[in-house]
């Protein structure tokens, strides 16, 4: 029997090992899997590749990892902002390294995983410090930059709904990167408020389908998020 529930955090995230590539849902406070990343933090994995839309807020949820000193690196299109003092730190002081992608390329290397596609060209980019050392072509009188895929080891996401089967529904603005992250992953792990009986989710309004994930786990539900979000 299919039953892709996890008692808890801690076991949901046990495979997750030193050096991994993860990539973390949410768009500021807004679909972040607070909890997994917590989670993260109490597990003790180190020297990972974090793949995120921003480098965190305050000092709590993503900033938190970052400040615990166990990131490596961080792939993302909007580092900086007024509170992300924890990133400016390390970043400043040569503790971590950065990516910077633009977002639309962002989620469309993400997609391109997740999809199959080896590479694909896209005008964003083009001219600026961000298209040195990459291959160029014109195509219909317009320049182009090849892109390529990034993959990961682990996605951490954040669902409103579940079903032991791994069938995923979201809430509003907090789905963002969480359906192509949960393609692009070995490993989804997603976290959820409710979790329901199988045949309660209508198939036709699924999002995420449960063959792009391997745990779910229940957490409460709360008013904010990280750094005083509304939650979605």
């Amino acid at each position: 029997m299919i039953n892709k529930i996890s008692p808890s955090v801690e076991q949901a995230l046990a495979g997750i090992h030193d050096g991994a590539t993860v990539m973390i849902g949410g768009f500021g406070g807004a679909g972040q899997p607070a909890e997994l990343i917590d989670g993260l933090i109490a597990h003790g994995a180190k020297d990972l590749v974090i793949v995120n839309n921003n480098a965190g807020n305050g000092d709590t949820g993503l900033a938190a990892l970052l400040k615990a000193g166990r990131v490596r690196k961080i792939i993302c299109s909007f580092p900086r902002q007024a509170d992300s003092y924890v990133f400016d730190e390390l970043y400043h002081s040569g503790k971590i390294e950065l990516e910077l992608v633009p977002q639309g390329n962002l989620a469309e290397r993400i997609r391109a995983a997740g999809a199959g596609i080896g590479a694909f060209f896209t005008p964003t980019g083009y001219g600026t410090e961000l298209a040195k050392g990459k291959e160029v072509r014109e195509i219909n009188g317009r320049h182009y930059v090849l892109e390529y895929p990034i993959f990961a080891d682990f996605a951490l996401i954040k669902a409103e709904t579940g079903d032991r089967w791994g069938n995923l529904l979201y809430r509003k603005t907090a789905r963002n990167f969480g359906p192509i992250m949960a393609t692009a992953a070995q490993c989804t792990i997603a976290s959820v408020h409710d979790i329901v009986e199988l045949g309660q989710i209508d198939p036709e309004v699924v999002v995420t389908p449960g063959l792009f994930v391997k745990h779910i786990v229940k957490v409460p539900r709360s008013a904010t998020g990280p750094a005083g979000f509304k939650q979605d």
